[in-house]
C-alpha cells in the first residue's frame, strides 16, 4: 500500500508533528509513503527517511506566487505526484485539514482528485468552531472518507449527514518527553504559544494563589500581529501587578530544559482540538492541573488517564462582571460571528443566552473577554478581602498553595497514555481507517448548515476562543 499524506507546509507545529508521526508509524508497518507539501521541511533532519515532494501552488493563499494557479492545475500537480510515485499496489490521499480556508483552490482540486483517488480527509480544527475567519462558501468534498480527531466532531459530523463507515475517529500519538534532571523545581508551566485562546488572563490569575518562590511560566510568544497585541497586554498587566509569572521562558530553555524546572504542568485553555497539553507532562512524570475542557478529557478517561486537579470553572462574583456588559459583548460578538458565516443569530438563542447569563449571581472567569478578565484581576489584587471571596468559591483555588501532586496518579496516567497513544496503537488504528477506505466507497456528504448549528452554541461561548 502506498499512503500520500497533504499539508499546506511542513513548518513545527502540530499537524506537522502529526503527520511526522504517522509517516512513521506506517513506514515501520512496511507501507510506503510519501509527503506532498507546499514548502520543503524547515527542520530536514527531522524527515530523514520520510520522502517528501514540494507542490508550490498547496502553500497558503498568502504565500502563493499567484497567476497561473487554479483548481485544475493544483489537480492535475498532485496527481501528477501520486502517479510518479505509487507502486502497483492500492494507493490512498490522506488530507490534512482541508476545511478551513487556508488554501482556497484544495477544496475544488480534492473534487477533481475523488474521481480517481481513494480520500481520507482528516480534520484537527473545523471553521465552524467560531472560526470564521478560515469559512469557506463552498460544498465540502462529497463521496469520500473523513477523520476527526476527538469524540465531538465525530458526533457533530455525524448529526450533519457523514454515515459512521464512512467518519473515522483517529487519536493522535503522544510521544513519550523527557524533562532534564537536576533542576529546581519551582514552576507551574504552561507550555504553549501565548495566543488568545491559551487564556493567559486565568493563568495570570491562578499565579495570585500559587506559593512562594514559585511561577507561573509561559513557554512561547504568539506570531500574529493580532494574539501579540493580546499578549502584550497581558504581560504589561502582569508587571504593573507584580504577579509571579514568567514569559518566553522557552526561548531561554530547551523543552526538556522547562519541563524539568516544573513543579507541574497547567493548562487554562478554553479550546482544543486533541489536547496534547492533557497528556504530554504525564509521560514526563510530572502532573498536569488546570481548566478541563471537557469534550477533550472525557475521550481520555475513557482510555484511563485520571484529571483529579483540573476545574471546571473560575466562579467571580457577578459586580465584578455585571451580566449586563457582558451580554452586550456577547451579543456584540456573536452578532459579528453569525454574519461572518453569513446568518444572523436566532432569536432563540439569543433568548436562552440572555436567559443563562442575565440573572447568574456568579460567571466563569473563564468566559469573559479580556478587558472583564483585566478588572476582575484587578479587584482581586487590590484587596484581601475579594481574594479571600474567589478562593473560598472555588476549591481549587483555595487548595492550591498546599496541593501536591499525587504520584501513584501520575505513574498511572504515565502508563495509560503509554498504552492508548502509543505509535503501535494509532498506528495500528490508521491502517485499519486505510483498510476501510480502500474497501469501501461511500456515498455522502456533509451539511454543512446542520455542521454550523451544532457547533453555534451562545450557552458555550469563551470570548477569548473565538477567532476575531
Amino acid at each position: 500500500m502506498t499512503a500520500f499524506l497533504l499539508h499546506y507546509h511542513l513548518r513545527p507545529g502540530g499537524v506537522t508533528q502529526v503527520m511526522l508521526n504517522q509517516a512513521r508509524a506506517l513506514l515501520e508497518s512496511g507501507a510506503e509513503v510519501f509527503v506532498l507539501s507546499g514548502e520543503a521541511p524547515v527542520y530536514a533532519d527531522q524527515w530523514r527517511g520520510v520522502r517528501t515532494e514540494v507542490i508550490p501552488a498547496l502553500h497558503y493563499d498568502l504565500r502563493r506566487n499567484g497567476g497561473d494557479e487554479n483548481i485544475q492545475t493544483l489537480a492535475a500537480e498532485i496527481a501528477r505526484a501520486i502517479r510518479g510515485r505509487r507502486s502497483g499496489g492500492p494507493s490512498l490521499l490522506h488530507v490534512h485539514n482541508p476545511l478551513i480556508k487556508k488554501n482556497s483552490l484544495l477544496i475544488g482540486a480534492l473534487k477533481l482528485l475523488s474521481a480517481d483517488f481513494p480520500l481520507l480527509l482528516q480534520n484537527h480544527d473545523l471553521a465552524e468552531d467560531f472560526r470564521p475567519d478560515v469559512y469557506m462558501n463552498e460544498e465540502y468534498p462529497a463521496n469520500c472518507h473523513y477523520a476527526v480527531i476527538n469524540s465531538r466532531d465525530y458526533r457533530f459530523m455525524l448529526e450533519s449527514g457523514l454515515k459512521a463507515e464512512g467518519l473515522h475517529l483517529l487519536p493522535n500519538e503522544v510521544q513519550t518527553l523527557g524533562a532534564a534532571p537536576g533542576l529546581a523545581q519551582n514552576r507551574y508551566l504552561y507550555p504553549v504559544r501565548g495566543i488568545r485562546r491559551k487564556n493567559l488572563g486565568e493563568a495570570l490569575l491562578l499565579s495570585c494563589f500559587i506559593p512562594g518562590g514559585r511561577t507561573v511560566a509561559v513557554t512561547q510568544p504568539p506570531t500574529t500581529v493580532r494574539d501579540a497585541a493580546v499578549y502584550g497586554r497581558w504581560k504589561k498587566l502582569a508587571a504593573e501587578l507584580d504577579l509571579p509569572v514568567e514569559f518566553e521562558i522557552g526561548e531561554r530553555l530547551s523543552f526538556s530544559g522547562a519541563l524539568g524546572s516544573a513543579f507541574a504542568v497547567i493548562t487554562t485553555s478554553v479550546k482544543e482540538g486533541f489536547g496534547f497539553s492533557f497528556l504530554e507532562s504525564w509521560t514526563a512524570g510530572i502532573a498536569s492541573a488546570g481548566r478541563r475542557i471537557d469534550y477533550v478529557c472525557r475521550d481520555f478517561e475513557e482510555n484511563g488517564v485520571r484529571f483529579d486537579s483540573l476545574y471546571d470553572s473560575i466562579k467571580i462574583p457577578a459586580a465584578w462582571a455585571p451580566p449586563d456588559l457582558f451580554l452586550r459583548k456577547l451579543g456584540e460578538t456573536l452578532n459579528a460571528v453569525y454574519a461572518s458565516f453569513g446568518n444572523s443569530m436566532p432569536r432563540e438563542k439569543i433568548a436562552a443566552a440572555k436567559k443563562f447569563f442575565g440573572g447568574a449571581a456568579e460567571l466563569d472567569f473563564g468566559v469573559l473577554d479580556e478587558e472583564m478578565q483585566e478588572a476582575a484581576l484587578r479587584s482581586v489584587c487590590a484587596a484581601s478581602e475579594a481574594r479571600r471571596d474567589i478562593a473560598a468559591a472555588n476549591p481549587f483555588l483555595d487548595g492550591l498553595a498546599a496541593w501536591v501532586p499525587d504520584l501513584a496518579v501520575i505513574e498511572a496516567n504515565r502508563q495509560a497514555v503509554r498504552s492508548a497513544y502509543s505509535r503501535e496503537r494509532i498506528g495500528g488504528r490508521l491502517r485499519e481507517i486505510y483498510a476501510a477506505v480502500l474497501a469501501a466507497p461511500v456515498t455522502q456528504s456533509i451539511s454543512r448548515a446542520l455542521l454550523l448549528e451544532r457547533y453555534l452554541d451562545p450557552l458555550r461561548v469563551f470570548l477569548t476562543g473565538i477567532a476575531q
